[in-house]
């Protein structure tokens, strides 16, 4: 079972990508990976939650502290090949919406 990220006290933001894959994999698997690991080690970066269904919907939010913790991800020479091979190799349709999160509340326990 996948866990929830674990994000402070608002404000912070969210970087939502859904996404529609085309069936072959073509390398995605493993740069979605990649870009996961390095996400994670980027200043700013709070927290990842990803779900793909079988018709190839996805779902990626990743939380950030600041819109400009955003801009540097954005423009991080690998995220931009990244980018690049999903608009002409990947993806059918996508989108980017970026949100500031100004309230949350539920319950994140411990899963490991």
């Amino acid at each position: 079972m996948s866990s929830l990220a674990k994000t402070p006290s608002p404000p912070y933001y969210a970087v939502i990508f859904t996404s529609a894959r085309i069936e072959a994999d073509q390398g995605y698997g493993e740069m979605a990976e990649q870009m996961g690991l390095l996400a994670k080690q980027q200043p700013g970066f709070l927290g990842m939650e990803s779900v793909r269904d079988a018709t190839g919907l996805g779902i990626t939010v990743s939380y950030w502290e600041s819109e400009e913790a955003i801009r540097a991800w954005k423009e991080h020479a690998a995220h931009q090949i990244a980018q690049e091979r999903g608009k002409v190799e990947w993806y059918l349709n996508y989108a980017v919406r970026v949100a500031k999160v100004e309230r949350d509340y539920g319950r994140i326990m411990e899963t490991e």
